[in-house]
């Protein structure tokens, strides 16, 4: 089983920190690590730059930290894009984007039970970057069908590299875009939305997964081909739990569920503790029990997480090196209560 469960800790990936040592030392305190994504060090390490890298048309202005589309670019640069498709080397993150991710590539990671990466994904993406007539990207026909074939390589190219260090590493496509899918938003039906989404997953080696904070139709993603769903359950739970019948098929087809509960910002992390969390999540797992979820199996297949990454704490990283703590301390509470090894 490349992707444990056992109520085992991971976290998101952005952190706060300016210190990439620092970074990684609070990342390697989870049960399965992951490459920090620092965007107080560098606007490279931005999750939306990161996975701009050689994608054509993209005009990136470091001084003004801004990420904009130009067509007229696009289509000057897509040919020589195209006949770089066959080199792998191409699709992966550069030193010059995450010197954070070739540090923990350098790393002997082969005893852990599992590593982790990740990469935005085209929804939030295309979502995000506007062309030149402030128009998101994803509603571009010509161009919405590259993207989702450019990144879903990246994602690969980022996983096989991953593998060599630890042959249980898996991915998060990280997605916050998701909980627009399919709101009014003009110019992409939800049909289409459907359509490509599926067919992109398609295109990813397994382990795949998605990571997301906000509250999307949990029906569609839950019903989706993929292993694992990180997901914020401390603002998303009682929605979450509505929606019991997906959730039993994904596990019952071997689908992992990280439960982000550990919350980051520092006025909500100050009104908690262990207790509370802990009664906040077997709640959760109550109400899912009896609507014919077996608890047993379902803590077999989960994982616990921060609920969200941060950025905005006064005290910078404290807050959240203490909700990294506080993920491992719930995680080893639960797993020796209901004596999971």
């Amino acid at each position: 089983m490349p992707i444990p469960g056992n109520l085992l800790t991971t976290a998101m990936a952005v952190m706060p920190h300016t210190d990439p040592e620092q970074a990684l030392e609070v990342a390697l305190s989870m049960d399965i690590p992951f490459w920090p994504q620092l965007p107080r060090l560098s606007y490279y390490e931005d999750m939306y730059v990161q996975a701009s890298e050689h994608f054509p048309g993209i005009v990136l202005n470091l001084d003004n930290q801004t990420l904009v589309f130009s067509m007229d670019k696009f289509v000057v640069e897509l040919e020589d894009t195209l006949s770089h498709f066959e080199e792998p080397a191409y699709f992966d993150i550069s030193a010059q984007y995450s010197d954070v991710y070739h540090r923990f590539l350098a790393l002997d990671l082969s005893e852990r039970t599992a590593i982790r990466g990740q990469l935005e994904g085209p929804i939030s993406f295309g979502l995000n970057v506007l062309d030149q007539d402030k128009r998101p990207i994803i509603f571009d026909d010509t161009v919405r069908p590259f993207m989702y074939e450019f990144m879903a390589r990246r994602i690969n190219v980022q996983l096989d590299r991953l593998k060599l260090i630890n042959p249980n590493a898996f991915m998060f496509i990280d997605e916050p875009g998701l909980q627009f899918l399919f709101s009014a938003l003009s110019g992409y039906d939800s049909s289409a939305a459907r359509t490509d989404m599926e067919e992109f997953l398609s295109m990813i080696e397994r382990p795949r997964g998605i990571h997301l904070c906000g509250n999307p139709d949990w029906d569609f993603l839950l019903n989706q081909d993929m292993d694992i769903l990180s997901l914020d359950v401390y603002l998303n739970g009682d929605i979450f739990t509505n929606y019991a019948g997906s959730i039993k098929r994904f596990l019952d087809n071997d689908g992992v569920i990280v439960w982000g509960l550990v919350p980051t910002n520092f006025e909500p992390f100050e009104t908690e503790n262990t207790a509370s969390l802990t009664d906040r999540l077997e709640e959760i797992w109550s109400i899912l029990d009896r609507k014919g979820i077996d608890k047993e199996y379902l803590l077999s297949r989960s994982l616990i997480s921060p609920a969200t990454c941060c950025l905005v704490n006064p005290d910078g990283e404290k807050t959240v090196e203490e909700a990294f703590r506080t993920v491992q301390n719930l995680s080893g509470r639960l797993r020796e209560k209901y004596n999971l090894v």
